[in-house]
Parts: structure tokens; C-alpha cells; sequence
């Protein structure tokens, strides 16, 4: 899979998925770090990949506008590091891949896994 980490997510998570396999790249290494949410969003959607932060302002943009794509994890479980994001992203991939492929909001909290369709209201 392909993943655009934020600027929030540690870009020691970028080595860990992508010795399991997936292609990663964090904003820092597109120039973004810094720049507004919309052109985070649009780097992620641009080059297909799905958008991985704690930030929930990428959910209300993905509503507003109406879009399907990009889809997006979020880490809401606190502050948690970069292997704990990584077991958990990886220890559910499979479950959860078939949506992000599809579009799709997927929220991992401390006690379950949200997910909610692209474009959001359908």
C-alpha cells in the first residue's frame, strides 16, 4: 500500500512500514511540512496515497469537499509512538485494506476501529 505520513506522525514510522513491504513517504521529504492541510491532502490524492495523521482536520476537509479520495488513518490513542502506530496499522491492514482502496476514513482509538466510507453523507 501506499502511505503519505503527516507532519504529526513520527517519520521514523516511514522505515517501519516500509521494511514490511509498503511504499512510504512523510510530508517532510515532499516539502509540505508546514503548508496548509489542503495541500497535504492534495499531495496525498495526487500521488495515491492514503494519508496517515492525528490531525482530524483532514476528516472535515474530506467531508466538506465531498471527495472519495484520498482515504485516511488516524491515530487517536494518545501519544503513542511510531511502533505502536505501525503494529497497529500493520496488525490490521488486512482488515481495513479493502476500504482504503475503496476510500475510506479509518480511525484506530484506543478500544476499536472506526471506519467510514468516502465520500462521507453517502
Amino acid at each position: 500500500m501506499r502511505f503519505l505520513l503527516d507532519e504529526c506522525i513520527s517519520a521514523r514510522l516511514v522505515a517501519l512500514l516500509a521494511d514490511a513491504g509498503h511504499d512510504v513517504a512523510h510530508v517532510s521529504e515532499r516539502g509540505l511540512g508546514g503548508h496548509v492541510d489542503e495541500e497535504v491532502l492534495d499531495a496525498a490524492r495526487a500521488e495515491e496515497r492514503v494519508l496517515v495523521s492525528a490531525d482530524t482536520d483532514f476528516g472535515e476537509l474530506l467531508a466538506r469537499q465531498g471527495a472519495a479520495l484520498p482515504s485516511l488513518v488516524l491515530f487517536r490513542q494518545g501519544n503513542r509512538g511510531p511502533e505502536h502506530h505501525a503494529a497497529t496499522l500493520l496488525g490490521n491492514l488486512e482488515y481495513i485494506a479493502e476500504d482504503l482502496d475503496a476510500g475510506a476514513i479509518v480511525v484506530f482509538t484506543n478500544d476499536n476501529i472506526r471506519i467510514r466510507s468516502l465520500p462521507v453523507g453517502n
